[in-house]
C-alpha cells in the first residue's frame, strides 16, 4: 500500500502464468450471505475460485457447469472470480472437475481445495 496525496492507494500485482490462487468450499453458508450475493434460491454450499489468468474464470464457469449440478452465481472475467453454487456434493464435484481440467490438462498452478 502506498500513500498519495493523505489518500490510500492499493496496488494489485498478479504473476503471469496460469495458477489457480483460491479454490474453497462453503458448505450450508448463513442465509444472509447468500442475499449479500444476490443469490435467492439458497442451496447447500457455495464454491469460490480465484483465477489467472483472469480470462480463464470463463472456462472454469463451464468446467462447474459441466461436473456438477450447480448454478453460476458470479463469474468475472477481468479479476479472474468463479462463484458457483448447488448442493455441496454437486459443488464439490464442480471444484474437482475445473481443477481436473485447469491443471491436469492445461497446465495451471494447482492449490488445495479448502472448505469450510
Amino acid at each position: 500500500m502506498e500513500m498519495e496525496n493523505g489518500k490510500e492507494r492499493i496496488i494489485q500485482e498478479f504473476v503471469p502464468g496460469r495458477q489457480v490462487t483460491l479454490a474453497h468450499v462453503i458448505a450450508n453458508p448463513v442465509p444472509d450471505l447468500y442475499e449479500k450475493l444476490g443469490i435467492y434460491d439458497v442451496s447447500g454450499a457455495l464454491g469460490i475460485f480465484t483465477l489467472t489468468p483472469s480470462e480463464s474464470s470463463i472456462i472454469a464457469g463451464d468446467a462447474a457447469s459441466k461436473a456438477g449440478n450447480v448454478q453460476i452465481g458470479f463469474v468475472d472475467r477481468f479479476n479472474g472470480s468463479l462463484l458457483v453454487y448447488g448442493d455441496v456434493s454437486a459443488v464439490k464435484a464442480a471444484m474437482k472437475g475445473v481443477m481436473m481440467l485447469l491443471c491436469d490438462k492445461m497446465g495451471f498452478t494447482p492449490t488445495e481445495i479448502t472448505e469450510s
